[in-house]
């Protein structure tokens, strides 16, 4: 069907015309064109340090790439109400939240190796 526009048409009816003229493509994405989750072959190590006199979280051996990493640093930094940072397959949350933080990434699935837990 021929898109026809008029001076005289209401921008709805020139936005109906458009909407039957495209394609409809209502399919869902098949297994095979989903992209692939990287898995984590290694536990991601939770310790604490302390750096400059102040306790650190540290998260690391996080296999992804640094997109997933800084939405994983989100993640925790968000429910640990604190600040942090993500570089070098490394998330630095400041403050002392071991037990949260390996609970939180047990929950999303990873396995944790947990270093010098009292």
């Amino acid at each position: 069907m021929p898109l026809i526009y008029s001076y005289l048409m209401d921008w709805k009816e020139k936005l109906n015309q458009l909407k039957d003229s495209l394609p409809q493509d209502n399919s869902e994405p098949t297994e095979n064109e989903l992209p692939e989750k990287k898995v984590q072959t290694e536990p991601l190590r939770v310790q604490m340090e302390k750096r400059n006199g102040k306790p650190v979280t540290i998260v690391s051996e996080f296999e992804g790439n640094e997109k997933e990493l800084k939405e994983l640093a989100k993640t925790l930094k968000v429910s640990c109400s604190a600040g942090g940072t993500a570089e070098h397959g490394m998330v630095l949350i400041q403050g002392d939240f071991r037990v949260k933080i390996a609970e939180i990434l047990q929950k999303m699935g990873y396995k944790v190796k947990k270093i010098n837990f009292k």
